[in-house]
């Protein structure tokens, strides 16, 4: 097994995933663009379909998103704590007799037979986290897909701003006061952060021209007995687009979740996010810019994709 699947189950089975994750929108305004957007896309290109994939479906969002529209899903996470989390929330949303959960890795889905679903999706980027399997893994979910597919994978682009922004998560935070760890610690390191930062050009350059975040540091962290960070692989536009088409896959559309929103002070998102009426029209222009191919590199952390077969 190659040390991006063994840390990846390491850090997606940390006991406290499951709920930290489930409450991503209610603590990260990223999170609450990023999932808006998805959620657009999914329910304007659901004509036709009935059977539903969801690979590396975490704590439910979109599975239990899926069932609610009568869909049947098959919710496929590498992490136990997120499955229990997502039984929990989809019995109290009373979807839990639509979705079937399996526990298992994005590669290995040699059991599921060639056009099994009608639609195949994969969001949040656990497609980056199976490097060096990334285009195998996207054969293998478009290979059990019927009719369409839609993934996010991490963008290339839209990652190297933050090795110039050692403080880029605290831009989205909601609240300040929030008892998640993460936050705690974003908080209370923001000045020393800032403080100890340099730039370091050559790991940049090596970042856009391999686009690899992670490798050797994680794998001395993994066999240290600690949770390190998935290694990532992160895409190009047009080399995103280059593999699903090399895989069959027509009439793609890119867009860039959260393009829109990195531009925006925190003090003016969460003033928006606070206001019901101005968070409805912010998020429906977030939409409508993120969607224009021409930013799609440029999202939050995610490229998006969408394609028929």
């Amino acid at each position: 097994m190659d040390y991006s699947r063994k840390i990846s189950e390491r850090q997606w089975n940390l006991p406290d995933k499951g709920e930290l994750e489930s409450h991503r929108e209610e603590t990260y305004m990223d999170d609450i663009i990023q999932k808006d957007h998805i959620q657009r896309k999914i329910l304007e290109h659901l004509d036709g379909i009935q059977t539903v994939f969801d690979g590396g479906a975490g704590s439910g969002r979109f599975s239990i998103l899926l069932a609610k529209q009568g869909c049947h899903v098959t919710h496929f996470d590498i992490s136990q704590p997120m499955i229990d989390k997502a039984k929990e929330l989809a019995e109290a949303e009373g979807v839990l007799d639509r979705i079937t959960f399996v526990k298992g890795a994005l590669e290995e889905l040699h059991g599921y037979n060639d056009r099994s679903f009608d639609l195949v999706i994969s969001f949040d980027a656990p497609i980056s986290y199976t490097y060096p399997n990334q285009n195998h893994v996207i054969g293998e979910l478009v290979r059990i897909a019927r009719k369409r597919v839609m993934f996010s994978v991490s963008s290339r682009l839209g990652s190297l701003p933050y090795l110039c922004n050692p403080v880029q998560k605290t831009q989205f935070i909601l609240n300040e006061n929030s008892s998640d760890p993460f936050v705690q610690w974003c908080v209370a390191n923001r000045s020393n952060m800032i403080q100890s930062f340099r730039f370091d050009k050559q790991h940049t350059e090596q970042v856009m021209a391999d686009g690899l975040l992670g490798g050797q540091q994680e794998i001395e962290e993994y066999e240290a007995g600690h949770a390190p960070w998935c290694i990532t692989y992160t895409f190009m536009p047009d080399e995103l687009e280059r593999v699903l088409r090399g895989f069959g896959v027509k009439n793609i559309q890119l867009s860039g979740p959260g393009a829109y929103g990195r531009t925006i002070p925190r003090e003016i998102l969460a003033k928006l996010m606070s206001d019901p009426e101005q968070k409805k029209d912010f998020l429906d222009f977030c939409y409508q810019f993120d969607s224009n191919p021409y930013v799609c590199g440029m999202g939050k952390d995610n490229l998006m994709a969408i394609g028929d077969l």
